[in-house]
């Protein structure tokens, strides 16, 4: 455990975002079955679970940045195959409701639901920043998917408003599995602290 984590934590403005852990990105019925395995691979929800529970002992907001659609797709972005395969798995009212559900066991009282109506980072696609700045937050820790698009573009919008970013490896997915360790090796460790979610727990918990 690095005394860079330890300094990160200890200020007591830090939030946790789960980007896109939701039913119709990682669940059964999930556009990319390729996601859901690599998520089960670093067993990235049960990982979620325990730092999120960890940040909600310690008083740390635990914000759920879902992909969502409004009805019949108004204003929803159709610029890139990526969203494509996305609606083709919420052809009715009912796909769609499940499509934003977090996933099971993630979400919390007192957790905050924060959909995105377009785009790929919650960053410019809903109010986040503005939130997380009027309540001085500084330090993110970001998880979920996919290493290959939103992440890495919510990490990228984070740094450049001059957030410190966390990312535990076994908190967040992308595919095919070798490309997300390269994007996580030689572009996300440049511009984040990465780590495990072991070490962000032992470490919050040191400083607090």
């Amino acid at each position: 455990m690095s005394d860079r984590l330890k300094n990160l934590l200890s200020g007591g403005r830090t939030a946790v975002i789960l980007c896109e852990i939701q039913e119709g990105v990682l669940g059964d019925a999930a556009p990319w079955p390729q996601l859901s395995d690599a998520a089960v691979g670093v067993n990235l929800v049960e990982n979620v679970k325990v730092i999120s529970a960890c940040a909600r002992s310690h008083g740390a907001p635990v914000i759920h940045c879902t992909a969502e659609f409004l009805p019949s797709g108004f204003g929803g972005n159709s610029n890139a195959r990526l969203f494509g395969s996305a609606k083709k798995k919420r052809n009715s009212a009912e796909d769609a409701a499940r499509f934003a559900r977090p996933m099971a066991g993630t979400f919390a009282e007192g957790d905050i639901l924060l959909p995105r109506m377009h785009g790929l980072s919650p960053m410019t696609g809903s109010p986040l920043d503005t939130l997380l700045r009027n309540e001085r937050i500084d330090t993110l820790i970001i998880t979920g998917v996919s290493l290959c698009f939103a992440v890495t573009s919510l990490t990228m919008d984070a740094v450049n408003r001059a957030y410190q970013v966390i990312l535990p490896r076994d908190g967040t997915a992308g595919f095919p599995v070798e490309y997300a360790n390269q994007v996580l090796e030689h572009t996300l460790s440049m511009l984040a602290t990465v780590t495990t979610a072991a070490d962000i727990i032992s470490a919050w918990n040191e400083v607090a």
